[in-house]
């Protein structure tokens, strides 16, 4: 029953991610893990019940488990806790408020998703590849203030054995400008080289 239980919340869960989270990246594989969680959870739960010597081990365990990849966003990090509550509250028997709780969260995140709470967010990943000798601290500032309302720059690195320069960038567009002359003004100042641009959110 806590099974069942744990996976019919997971699969609401899951469907509000993939709902609220239309353009994010890592969306089939997220959503996947946000159903497998509650049912794994519910099932420690049975198994640890109420012996001690079985928590402490448990918790042994999982100290040494890394997980492979860091969630995308803040977001992605409640969506985590959101299904570990349900599982939690599904492996206690708790199965009515567990109902409760999930379709309440689940409402609130789609009224919050369908009021654009926090704004309209046009965040995107920006990669540009830089020559050796170009200085990438202020090349790009006229062209990041014509075209964002915010930029940052998250990381720079050397590639191609150190011939070249890898920036990456978190940009948020202006309202109504389009990718492509966008990427076509970076493209006159890094010589033509290569430019990704991700698309984080809506």
């Amino acid at each position: 029953m806590a099974m069942i239980v744990a996976l019919g919340l997971g699969i609401i869960i899951a469907v509000t991610y993939l709902i609220s989270n239309k353009y994010v990246l890592n969306r089939k594989g997220f959503s996947l893990t946000l159903i497998m969680l509650p049912i794994i959870l519910a099932v420690i739960i049975l198994f640890v019940g109420s012996n001690v010597a079985r928590a402490f081990s448990l918790a042994g365990v999982l100290s040494i488990i890394r997980f492979r990849s860091a969630p995308g966003e803040s977001k992605d990090i409640g969506y985590i806790f959101f299904a570990t509550a349900a599982g939690v509250g599904c492996g206690v028997g708790m199965y009515l408020g567990s109902t409760i709780f999930v379709v309440f969260m689940s409402i609130v995140m789609l009224i919050l998703e369908k009021l654009t709470f926090g704004g309209n967010n046009r965040a995107k990943k920006l990669k540009i590849v830089i020559p050796e000798d170009l200085n990438y601290e202020n090349v790009f500032d006229e062209v990041f203030n014509k075209y964002t309302s915010r930029y940052a720059l998250q990381k720079i690195k050397t590639t191609d054995l150190g011939s070249l320069y890898e920036a990456n960038y978190e940009v948020t567009l202006k309202q109504g400008i389009q990718d492509k002359e966008f990427i076509d003004e970076l493209r006159a100042r890094n010589g033509n080289l290569n430019i990704t641009l991700t698309m984080y959110g809506e």
